[in-house]
């Protein structure tokens, strides 16, 4: 009897366990999200942080352009270049060091690590999506971009060799990949 019960604790600790590793983590965004689930800009860095409940990090690349990061509690890493009197006009959404976090709440509805390369060929479709293999040299070796441009803003997504998506750009214009 006390050998049953002792492996029925033992199971329910490590279902808790799991249920709590393996959950999906919310980015926190809504605010910051039009009706469409659309990222809104301009933005400040101070009303991102606030509605994140995450520091502003501030610092500079080696151009001297100015930037911002966020490292929200969900873990999702969001960071920007900076414009006139520190506005946001263009955001990337990451998860640092390849950690496997799944993140919902995103722009447009995405969720990292879920979302799925053919889910968002369907959902952008109208947007003359643009789907490009990624190469041996990339970060997502083997994975695939999909770019499309809703109103003055390209999208960018990147996902893994497993479609699964990793990281996203909202930008006002396309970054040349050449340009990093």
């Amino acid at each position: 009897m006390k050998m049953k019960s002792f492996t029925l604790i033992l199971t329910l600790v490590f279902q808790l366990i799991s249920i709590n590793a393996f959950s999906q983590k919310a980015a926190g965004l809504n605010s910051l999200l039009n009706k469409d689930s659309e990222f809104i800009f301009p933005q400040t860095t101070d009303k991102i942080s606030k509605v994140l409940r995450a520091e502003t990090v501030f610092y500079e690349d080696a151009n001297e352009e100015k930037y911002a990061k966020w490292l929200t509690p969900s873990g999702l890493e969001l960071y920007s270049n900076l414009g006139k009197n520190n506005t946001v006009n263009e955001i990337f959404f990451d998860i640092p060091d390849n950690k496997f976090l799944i993140v919902e709440g995103l722009p447009f509805d995405l969720t990292m690590n879920k979302t799925t390369l053919q889910e968002s060929k369907t959902k952008f479709s109208k947007h003359g999506v643009k789907v490009q293999k990624l190469g041996d040299d990339s970060e997502y070796s083997g994975g695939s971009k999909l770019t499309f441009k809703k109103g003055t803003h390209y999208t960018t997504l990147l996902f893994d060799n497993k479609n699964l998506l990793k990281f996203v750009s909202i930008t006002k214009e396309l970054i040349d990949p050449a340009a990093n």
